[in-house]
């Protein structure tokens, strides 16, 4: 372990590793084909430092608006002691008293060492939970949960967890964006499910360092968002099986980082050169050359999680690859990899391979439409 530390850290340059937290872990699974943000994210390295100083930042991910209005609605779900929390649980999960222990971690602790002393808190509550012969009703506000990643340690926040009476843990998130008429934006929901999967294996890890069957953490989350356009909340449940299981195959990816590590050129490095007043001098023609020693996926939704998306989009639009268009496209241009093949192919100069004779066609025959209709327009 002591070599495979020091290689990362040679990887990442003489700076602090940047930590991980649910979203990161989260998007670990959206493209797991990328091996530059499996590298980056074992290493610790900054990837948002290393886009804005080659002059390809991400923009903010959320407005100040936005997380304003998630706030609120937090605060609106978690008031009086969680008591529009658990009313939500009593009719997802048939909770059948109307009390239950409310405890916010969020007040525990010093300022210096806040997360620390709240994951212990966090522990021994659960702990104390899952030992408990009793009617035990838990609602634990800000805990801390501790996730290994990469074999180093991770400090996560869900938003609650519960604990049901029938002795099974359950992880809330509480998100801002609506529910209408029963339908909620599919890929934020998939984001927060996504989310809450790292919550669950954080869970799961804590009972079982104990001994305790990690089974009593559901695989289902419960997922608390405004009902309609009011700011009413209303709770789904959400099976969260299938991101576990990609999650936890991206974790073990990186706890096997090696092999990736040996398509690197010796002496490869991100390091950003600081200098004494903590500004990057790295010239970013060599750091663009040691990106690229790392093969990259770039598809269109790595702008939605990936701090890098628009480094590799200028990349893959400068080695003209059809992924720029969207998995769509790619996926109906299956064995075309750049766009001046597939336009050539359209407009016949180029001799289709014998597997490419059906592609050719449909290209043939749509610039044909598209050129009768300009032509008639």
């Amino acid at each position: 372990m002591s070599l495979l530390n020091d290689r990362l850290d040679a990887l990442r340059g003489p700076v602090p590793a940047k930590g991980h937290d649910a979203r990161t872990l989260a998007a670990l699974t959206a493209n797991p084909g990328c091996t530059r943000r499996a590298l980056m994210d074992a290493a610790g390295v900054d990837k948002d430092a290393i886009a804005v100083h080659l002059g390809k930042p991400r923009p903010l991910a959320a407005s100040s608006l936005a997380l304003r209005n998630g706030a609120i609605f937090e605060q609106k779900v978690k008031a009086d002691g969680g008591a529009e929390l658990l009313r939500l649980l009593r009719e997802v999960l048939g909770l059948p008293l109307n009390e239950a222990a409310h405890t916010d971690l969020a007040a525990v602790g010093t300022q210096d060492a806040s997360l620390q002393v709240r994951h212990a808190y966090t522990r021994t509550a659960i702990l104390e939970a899952a030992r408990s012969t009793g009617s035990v009703r838990t609602l634990l506000d800000h805990p801390i949960l501790q996730l290994t990643v990469a074999g180093h340690p991770v400090y996560l926040e869900p938003d609650v967890v519960a604990f049901q009476i029938d002795g099974v843990f359950h992880i809330i998130e509480i998100k801002s964006f609506a529910v209408v008429d029963g339908q909620a934006n599919p890929t934020k929901v998939a984001a927060a499910v996504t989310q809450a999967a790292a919550y669950i294996l954080a869970l799961r890890e804590l009972l079982q360092s104990e001994g305790i069957d990690a089974n009593l953490v559901s695989h289902n989350v419960i997922l608390i968002t405004p009902r309609n356009f009011s700011r009413t909340p209303t709770a789904s449940i959400v099976d969260a099986r299938k991101k576990i299981a990609a999650l936890t195959r991206q974790l073990n990816r990186l706890t096997h980082i090696e092999p990736l590590l040996d398509t690197l050129p010796r002496h490869t490095t991100f390091d950003l050169a600081y200098d004494q007043d903590e500004r990057p001098t790295r010239d970013t023609k060599e750091l663009n050359e040691a990106l690229q020693t790392a093969r990259t996926h770039y598809t269109p939704t790595c702008r939605h999680f990936c701090d890098l998306a628009y480094v590799c989009r200028s990349e893959a639009r400068d080695e003209d690859l059809i992924d720029v268009l969207g998995s769509d496209v790619r996926d109906d241009l299956g064995g075309v990899d750049h766009i001046t093949t597939a336009l050539s192919l359209a407009d016949g100069t180029r001799t289709p391979a014998p597997d490419q004779a059906d592609l050719a066609a449909a290209l043939q025959h749509a610039h044909a439409v598209r050129t009768h209709l300009r032509e008639s327009a």
